[in-house]
């Protein structure tokens, strides 16, 4: 199926629809994702992205609209369609009592794999988790970095074509969190289309060819990391902290130096073209704040602007 821009979209949804009762838990969107790509949805908690990821798993059906996956619709083509992804969901479901080894292994009898075939996609996978030395070890004793890559090699055991990874590095440490981009860079480069979700807002800008931000149901902004600054923030923006909790006082006096404010509990921020000379004119106005901090504008900053929250809500 092509998008509207004539390209081939390995899913693309037209006015796709969820509804729970009379709760619409996304209202209508439109987006395409093209083969090869890695796609990111944003969005704090209660956005809609589970119930999207869900439809485009072939496990919850739309309520309306189209959903087009591989060019087959979840409602009637499931089982086809389950059988070429590889979902990685938020929380690892792994049988702790039992090996490493095994834990590919058992998975990939679902997909009707020879045994002689699983086991060489099991030696395939712990090279590509970095997990060959602890095959033998009960799934049990891993660390949660080595649970997760693990988590990443059991969704690969059908060579997916789309991989769907629900928050892959949550409750990670930065070591941990750096190593699975890696192994994702590396299955991008092999071809397989990655769908994401995350609150990281550094792993989006990482990991996403381009990316949406949901809110409340509905899509309120698409495009590539680079893009989405561009259109909704200012090149720079200047952090300010002035030593006290009472950052509102300051906003009157801050507000005529930048083209928007942010009043946060601990800092103040003024979203610029130029820092270092907002910051120059703050200084010449008498104000003195304790720190300042010039810094390029990112994704975080337009999560807040676009959803008015905090990253987690």
């Amino acid at each position: 199926m092509m998008d509207g821009a004539g390209r081939e979209g390995i899913v693309v949804a037209r006015g796709l629809t969820k509804r729970f009762g009379d709760f619409e838990a996304v209202h209508g969107i439109d987006f395409s994702i093209e083969r090869g790509e890695s796609f990111g949805f944003l969005g704090p908690n209660g956005a809609g992205k589970t119930s999207t990821m869900r439809m485009i798993s072939a496990v919850s059906q739309p309520t309306s609209g189209s959903l087009s996956v591989f060019g087959l619709d979840p409602r009637d083509d499931g089982p086809e369609i389950r059988a070429r992804l590889g979902v990685v969901p938020q929380e690892d479901t792994l049988e702790l009592e039992l090996t490493v080894r095994l834990n590919l292994e058992m998975f990939g009898r679902y997909f009707d794999l020879p045994r002689r075939v699983l086991r060489e996609r099991a030696d395939e996978l712990l090279a590509f988790s970095q997990l060959s030395e602890r095959a033998d070890d009960k799934v049990d004793n891993l660390s949660g970095g080595m649970k997760r890559r693990l988590t990443i090699a059991r969704a690969l055991i059908n060579r997916p074509d789309l991989l769907i990874l629900d928050e892959p590095t949550t409750g990670l440490d930065p070591q941990a969190r750096h190593l699975l981009w890696e192994r994702l860079y590396r299955l991008k480069r092999e071809g397989v289309t990655l769908i994401i979700t995350t609150h990281y807002m550094d792993e989006a800008e990482q990991l996403c060819d381009r990316l949406v931000v949901m809110d409340r149901g509905a899509i309120v902004a698409e495009g590539t990391p680079r893009q989405l600054i561009a259109d909704h923030s200012t090149r720079e923006v200047v952090e300010l902290r002035f030593g006290t909790d009472a950052h509102e006082q300051f906003e009157r006096d801050l507000a005529r130096f930048a083209q928007r404010i942010e009043i946060l509990p601990d800092r103040i921020l003024l979203y610029v073209d130029d820092g270092d000379e907002t910051l120059r004119e703050v200084h010449a106005s008498g104000i003195t704040p304790a720190s300042a901090l010039v810094r390029r504008s990112s994704l975080e900053d337009v999560f807040l602007r676009l959803t008015g929250r905090t990253l987690v809500d």
